[in-house]
C-alpha cells in the first residue's frame, strides 16, 4: 500500500476525518446574454439558474428544428403539413350567419344608480309625512332637481298622504 493522495504528513500527525476538499471555482453561465458568475453545486452544472437552463433548452430545440427543416426530409414533411392544412381549410364548412341583433342589449349593473342616490345623512332629517314622493327625495340630480320634484309630487301625493294618515291615525 502506498501513501494517501496529497499527504505530506505522516498518518499519525494528520487530522481524523475525510481529507479537506477543494471548493470548485466560480463559473460563467453559458447562456448567451446572461454570462453571470456562479458557484456550481454539481460537477457538470453549466447554467446559473433554472430559468437559464430552461432558456438554453428552448434555444436548443429551436436550433434542432431549424437544422432539420433545412434537410430534404424536413422540407418534404413541412410541405406535407402545409398541404394538409390548406385541404382542411378548403373542406371547412362555411359559418352559418347568425341573426343580427339591431342593437346590443344594455346591462344594468348593481351600482348603476348609486351615483344618483343622496347620502343617508341627508335623509335623516326628513320627516316621513313629507309632501313629496320618495323618488324625488332619493334622486339628487339628472332630472330630479327642485323644479322637477314639483312635477313628481302630484303623481305620488295621494300615496304619501295615505301613509301619513295611517301613521298618525
Amino acid at each position: 500500500m502506498g501513501p494517501d493522495e496529497d499527504s505530506t504528513l505522516p498518518p499519525e500527525d494528520r487530522e481524523p476525518g475525510p481529507p479537506p476538499g477543494r471548493r470548485p471555482r466560480t463559473r460563467c453561465c453559458l447562456l448567451k446574454g446572461c454570462e453571470r458568475r456562479f458557484c456550481p453545486q454539481r460537477v457538470r452544472q453549466r447554467y446559473c439558474s433554472d430559468e437559464c437552463r430552461r432558456a438554453a433548452r428552448r434555444w436548443s430545440r429551436w436550433k434542432a428544428q431549424q437544422s432539420y427543416r433545412a434537410t430534404a426530409a424536413g422540407k418534404e414533411r413541412r410541405n406535407g403539413q402545409s398541404r394538409r392544412y390548406r385541404q382542411r381549410v378548403r373542406n371547412r364548412q362555411p359559418a352559418a350567419p347568425e341573426e343580427t341583433v339591431p342593437e346590443a342589449a344594455r346591462v344594468i349593473t348593481l351600482n348603476f344608480f348609486r351615483p344618483l342616490l343622496r347620502p343617508a345623512w341627508l335623509l335623516r332629517g326628513i320627516r316621513p309625512a313629507a309632501a313629496f314622493a320618495s323618488p324625488a327625495l332619493l334622486f339628487a340630480r339628472h332630472g330630479t332637481s327642485v323644479a322637477t320634484r314639483a312635477a313628481l309630487v302630484p303623481r305620488y301625493a295621494t300615496a304619501v298622504e295615505d301613509l301619513s294618515n295611517t301613521a298618525h291615525g
